[in-house]
């Protein structure tokens, strides 16, 4: 059984991510679901809302990533998963949401770890451009 992905994150994020995701994986639209949170939503219709887009998988193990600790998406999806058979990680990112992806046929526990390591070996400082002020006076 393949584990469903659910982002819920900041308005335009949710679903920024997930056509991120669907421009690699094409055919994963069925497993990763999102929910973009709107300013000023109330929290418990936007889990009502998260609710009913889980509905159709019934007990299907769930993924949920959200974007930072502590704001609203998170405080609703970690009242979404109590109860279920589904993990909460938050900060997620594209290399997190693809790594969760390509690993998906995997147990629930083991995902999460996948979709952790996924998330911090994708951030990286790449290059680095340090401008020096040029001293037009030389020094005595």
């Amino acid at each position: 059984m393949s584990t469903r992905i659910f982002i819920i994150a900041h308005t335009p994020l949710a679903h920024a991510l997930r056509e991120c995701a669907l421009h690699v994986f094409a055919d994963c639209a069925h497993s990763v679901l999102a929910l973009d949170v709107m300013p000023q939503a109330c929290p418990d219709a936007t889990l009502a809302q998260a609710q009913l887009l889980l509905e159709p998988g019934g007990d299907t193990p769930t993924l949920v990533l959200t974007d930072v600790f502590g704001a609203t998406p998170c405080n609703i999806a970690q009242r979404l998963v109590q109860g279920r058979q589904a993990s909460l990680v938050s900060g997620v990112n594209l290399p997190m949401l693809l790594r969760s992806v390509c690993y998906c046929t995997e147990p629930l526990n083991t995902l999460v770890q996948r979709a952790v390591v996924g998330g911090t070996q994708g951030v990286m400082q790449v290059a680095s451009s340090v401008l020096q002020k040029i001293d037009s006076h030389p020094h005595d």
